[in-house]
């Protein structure tokens, strides 16, 4: 289980949103699990959002997360780097 969740605390993982056009950064010390609320930066808007994971398909680079944005209200997916 640690070898799972030590990736997801030690660094900060970038991504990119192509419906909206902007890059995000999940900062360390997310836990980037299906049901957890995390905190991302949205490059775009130049602010931090929270957002609930909905799903995560793929680990690592080339991932790709479902995520809810509290803020809109709306679904986004995010490929991660």
């Amino acid at each position: 289980i640690l070898v799972l969740i030590l990736p997801t605390l030690s660094f900060a993982w970038d991504g990119y949103d192509y419906e909206s056009g902007s890059y995000v950064e999940i900062d360390k010390g997310n836990l980037v699990r299906s049901g957890q609320d995390i905190e991302i930066y949205d490059y775009g808007t130049g602010e931090y959002k929270d957002v609930e994971v909905q799903s995560i398909r793929g680990s690592g680079p080339g991932a790709e997360l479902e995520v809810y944005d509290y803020d809109t209200g709306e679904y986004r997916t995010l490929d991660m780097d």
